[in-house]
């Protein structure tokens, strides 16, 4: 007789139960659902890739997300793989040994500032980004000409401080055309200039036909309000994923899961979040998502919990995420009207965003200046104004002007932030944040007729749009975030 998994209705509830998520009973009862004898039974879950058996089997039989939408590669996966930190780890220990005998080889000191790249985008701790850059300074300083992978670190890290538009002189000068590409993709995006941003998305989709290809074009197109074309780019990039290619598969997931969130299918978004963290446990935005989408739902000690693991994964070294972790802490604090805490996880979180915007690195001004309107404190206003005017000049993506519309409205200076908000909306994105601001301006000036309008139109893209909402509006990552 075939050996098979035969679930009743039963045994469907005593997988799902608490007591089947215990490890020991996940791994005794696994061998009496299939009905092995127990000492093979033994000898299965002793096996170091048992564990990531039972992902791949409870993904099966549990997941609510269809077929394409699932990871295709558990099978193939170790312990390990799902754990890239540690394996990063020796290969940045066996570079900087090569650095170290041969400090004159200038390709090897672009690996390792590749390897800290990837490190710095893995964790968001700050100390790699420098490290990934002093020591591509380094590889140039040695190989000044057809160093494409040094040129691409600097112009990566470029990107991650907000200098976009040094990052695409960088990448100009990378002798490696789908570098150069990607790189004007997304600089383009957050400046903005969608137009060039597709461009260069569509251009890099032809000569790759890679994930991370069409995950960026889906990108550009969720900004265009092309969500039709956005989700088959998505759809896309999921058919062509490899294995072992984890951080794109997380990636493409959790950006599908925050496309839906943003339209207010919060149960598809939380899946989608769920399947990313089944590949990559430690995936930050997907934890980040997580929490946003849990305060949106009044879930609040299930946002505390996925903050305290991205606090337990750095392990006390700073991160890019530690201002957006406090602000969203700030805002579960206020929710339960525990005003004074909230006023303390704020002050913590201003601290950092002002100390990044005076050493120039990775200084954040939109952050900044959403904390200070998020605190709500009129004397803040001004300065929320100026940091803003200041952002504008450099980039005008819809999230940013409408930031700074928030600004202007807070200011009551109501004829400026219709102007703003009304560049963001001609971007043609969907976002139901965008048209709530434009329903308050307008309201401001008295235009009943398109408030209605506008809220008309919030209400098409998330039916679910409400002040938890518009409180968690800037607490995600992805889709320009």
């Amino acid at each position: 007789m075939k050996r098979s998994i035969y679930l009743d209705s039963v045994s469907l509830k005593f997988w799902k139960s608490k007591f089947w998520k215990s490890k020991y009973w996940q791994q005794i009862s696994l061998s009496a659902l299939i009905g092995l004898p127990i000492a093979s039974g033994l000898l299965i879950v002793t096996q170091p890739n048992f564990p990531v058996k039972v992902a791949a089997l409870q993904s099966r039989l549990l997941s609510p997300l269809k077929e394409p939408y699932r990871y295709p590669f558990y099978d193939s996966l170790s312990q390990g793989e799902r754990r890239p930190m540690a394996r990063l780890q020796q290969e940045i220990g066996f570079y900087q040994m090569q650095v170290r005998q041969y400090p004159d080889r200038a390709l090897d000191q672009a690996a390792l500032a590749a390897a800290y790249l990837r490190a710095a985008r893995m964790t968001g701790e700050g100390s790699w980004y420098l490290l990934a850059e002093q020591t591509a300074q380094r590889s140039l300083a040695i190989l000044p000409i057809e160093n494409a992978e040094a040129l691409s670190v600097m112009a990566r890290v470029t990107e991650a401080k907000h200098d976009f538009a040094e990052a695409l002189r960088l990448a100009q000068q990378i002798p490696k055309p789908t570098e150069t590409l990607s790189i004007q993709a997304t600089s383009n995006l957050a400046l903005g200039k969608l137009t060039a941003a597709r461009q260069a998305a569509d251009t890099l989709v032809d000569q790759t036909l890679s994930q991370n290809a069409f995950s960026l074009l889906g990108l550009v197109q969720t900004a265009q309000g092309q969500d039709e074309a956005a989700l088959k780019s998505f759809d896309y990039a999921l058919e062509v994923e490899e294995a072992g290619e984890l951080s794109s598969s997380a990636r493409t997931r959790t950006l599908l899961g925050r496309f839906y969130y943003e339209r207010g299918d919060l149960k598809r978004a939380g899946d989608f979040y769920d399947e990313a963290l089944n590949i990559l446990p430690d995936y930050s935005q997907a934890l980040l998502n997580q929490a946003q989408l849990a305060i949106r739902q009044g879930h609040y000690q299930v946002a505390e919990q996925r903050y305290q693991r991205m606090n337990q994964l750095s392990q006390g070294a700073p991160t890019l995420f530690d201002p957006l972790i406090l602000r969203g802490r700030a805002q579960i604090k206020a929710l339960q009207g525990d005003r004074t805490g909230a006023e303390a996880l704020w002050t913590e979180a201003e601290t950092l965003l002002r100390q990044s915007l005076g050493d120039s690195s990775f200084g954040h001004r939109r952050d900044l200046a959403r904390l200070l309107l998020e605190r709500g404190q009129t004397q803040d206003i001004p300065e929320a104004v100026t940091l803003m005017q200041a952002e504008v000049q450099h980039r005008r993506d819809a999230e940013t002007l409408n930031t700074y519309a928030w600004a202007l409205f807070e200011a009551k200076r109501w004829p400026e932030a219709q102007a703003a908000v009304q560049e963001a909306m001609a971007s043609g994105v969907r976002s139901a944040g965008l048209y709530d601001r434009a329903a308050a301006v307008e309201q401001a000036l008295g235009n009943a007729t398109q408030v209605n309008a506008y809220r008309q139109k919030m209400q098409q893209i998330d039916p679910q749009f409400n002040d938890n909402a518009r409180r968690a509006v800037s607490l995600g990552a992805g889709l320009g975030s």
